[in-house]
C-alpha cells in the first residue's frame, strides 16, 4: 500500500443511491420495465425507411422568421 494513498471517497449522492437500493431492491427492475416501456423498441425497416422519408429538411436560419 501506497503511503500517498487515500481512503475511498464516495459522494453524498453515491451513498444516497446506494442506500435506496439497499432499501428497494426491487427498484432496478421496476427501472427496467418503465425504459421497456418508452425506450426499448423494435423497428421493422418498413418503419424505419418511412421515417426517413417522411423527414423534412431544415432550413439554414433555423430561428429567423418568414418575411411577410
Amino acid at each position: 500500500m501506497s503511503i500517498f494513498r487515500r481512503p475511498d471517497y464516495t459522494s453524498d449522492t453515491t451513498q444516497f443511491i446506494e442506500q435506496l437500493k439497499a432499501h428497494r431492491p426491487e427498484l432496478e427492475a421496476e427501472q427496467r420495465q418503465g425504459r421497456a416501456l418508452l425506450w426499448d423498441k423494435q423497428l421493422s425497416r418498413n418503419e424505419q425507411q418511412e421515417f426517413k422519408e417522411a423527414r423534412v429538411a431544415q432550413k439554414p436560419y433555423v430561428y429567423q422568421t418568414q418575411p411577410t
